[in-house]
């Protein structure tokens, strides 16, 4: 079954891990195991990274191996450009300090530096969402209907400074769009996890900015993987909202938070009760060790199934969704060319 729900998004505002070689020493080997009857015997699964077989390799490996562990902090690896530097990590990389790992409070004051409050004009309005930023000299990446038709583009910092920008690059199909700010540099790019490695009942953490309310921070699990939703695409998405500022979604065949319109696109989506409010579109769901796993970017509103005959709005709300990070990782260098889709 698919379901429908409604963007997290806009309202109308008012005014690194490094690699660990997994080689072993050189020497003798230890004398084989005792024979075991086939039924019980147990079968040792091979490591993922293979042994380098040059000894460069292999002492580059252990090298950076040993930093890591002598810093007590894994870093991602580091894609450099001339304009800044993308973080990014295959695994989940222990963003927050070692002393803090694992609680709210360590992944929000880790992470909140790296996400941004987005204001849009457009000429319908004024709308509000989030984003996360991905290079040092102000790239950011957000929900294409955040920045949908927008005429000018703002954008608030995590220290409460604003920038003027642009859009580069979008992608309708898969809700994903990409800005730079003007004369930035110096941001904290956020480390972008590995949302293949994302379980159910993995515990997440929310940031954005909510109503307006920037960096704010809610948290909870991963409730389900692989969900089908439903946006609308195009121009003046904004104006769709529902009752209550949120957007529309369609999930197993039905409609929630408003008409989805004939244009649209659907989308694999992480499920989470993380608590998501318009606004939180184009904001962060991070892991416990303060990897970015999702784009937050749909959420269940109950106010406009109450109204459509439904008990929706005497329930509990927690359904959100968010674009796996690897879609977004995986689109980041169709955006940076400048399409837009």
């Amino acid at each position: 079954m698919t379901e429908t729900f409604r963007h997290s998004g806009e309202y109308p505002t008012q005014q690194p891990s490094a690699p660990v070689h997994h080689g072993g020493t050189q020497g003798a080997y230890p004398p084989p195991p005792a024979y075991a009857p086939e039924a019980t015997r147990t079968i040792p699964t091979l490591p993922r990274n293979r042994r380098a077989k040059r000894p460069a390799a292999l002492l580059a490996a252990v090298a950076i191996a040993a930093a890591a562990v002598g810093g007590g902090t894994a870093y991602a690896v580091q894609t450099l450009t001339d304009q800044g530097a993308t973080t990014t990590s295959a695994t989940s990389t222990a963003v927050v300090p070692a002393g803090k790992r694992g609680t709210v409070s360590g992944v929000a004051q880790a992470v909140a530096p790296s996400i941004v409050e987005i204001s849009a004009t457009t000429a319908q309005g004024k709308s509000t969402g989030s984003g996360v930023i991905t290079r040092s000299d102000g790239e950011i990446v957000t929900n294409n209907h955040v920045v949908s038709g927008a005429t000018s583009i703002k954008v608030r910092t995590n220290d409460g400074k604003t920038y003027d920008a642009e859009v580069v690059g979008t992608d309708s199909k898969k809700d994903l769009a990409l800005i730079q700010l003007k004369n930035a540099s110096g941001l904290k790019p956020a480390t972008l996890g590995d949302s293949d490695g994302v379980k159910v009942g993995d515990e997440v953490v929310a940031i954005g900015s909510p109503e307006g309310l920037t960096g704010t921070v809610t948290s909870g699990i991963v409730s389900a993987l692989g969900r089908d939703v439903t946006v609308p695409t195009g121009e003046g998405q904004e104006q769709q909202q529902g009752p209550r500022g949120g957007w529309p979604f369609e999930f197993g065949g039905q409609e929630f938070n408003g008409d989805t319109g004939s244009s649209k696109t659907t989308y694999k989506a992480l499920q989470t009760d993380a608590s998501l409010n318009p606004g939180n579109s184009g904001g962060a769901l991070i892991d416990m060790n303060g990897n970015v796993i999702g784009i937050n970017s749909a959420m269940y509103s109950p106010a406009s199934s109450a109204q459509a005959g439904g008990d929706a709005a005497s329930g509990s709300v927690g359904l959100g969704f968010a674009i796996p990070v690897n879609t977004v990782k995986a689109d980041l260098d169709t955006l940076r060319s400048g399409a837009t889709d």
